[in-house]
């Protein structure tokens, strides 16, 4: 089992930044995959931002350029820095990640966190 608590959420004015983070905790042995999914009201949910924990990216369109993901293994977080917010990226951002439950299993686990709130508005 993982728990995933993000923080870094909020109100911010178009063109602005905010960073979102995530830690993990719980039973597992490593964390092969961390990454931030959002999705707003009367939407599927969507692909922000991932990265394995070889340092592997991949990036939604929308956020290619604006965000960067990045990870600290030792310390099992991921964060989320977004610059030149849109109106468009309004959503619920949840953190996702993919735990190995013991050394050497061939098994993975899906854990995700309860959300936190962006806002981008004027």
């Amino acid at each position: 089992q993982v728990q995933l608590v993000e923080s870094g959420g909020g109100l911010v004015q178009p063109g602005g930044s905010l960073r979102l983070s995530c830690a993990a905790s719980g039973s597992f042995f490593s964390i092969k995959d961390m990454g931030w999914y959002r999705q707003a009201p009367g939407k599927e949910r969507e692909l922000v931002a991932s990265i394995t924990d070889g340092g592997s990216t991949e990036y939604g369109r929308f956020a290619k350029g604006r965000f960067i993901i990045s990870r600290d293994n030792a310390k099992n977080t991921v964060s989320l820095q977004m610059n030149s917010l849109k109106p468009e990226d309004t959503a619920v951002y949840h953190c996702k990640a993919v735990t190995v439950p013991a050394r050497g299993s061939w098994f993975e686990y899906d854990g995700w966190g309860q959300g936190t709130q962006v806002t981008v508005s004027s």
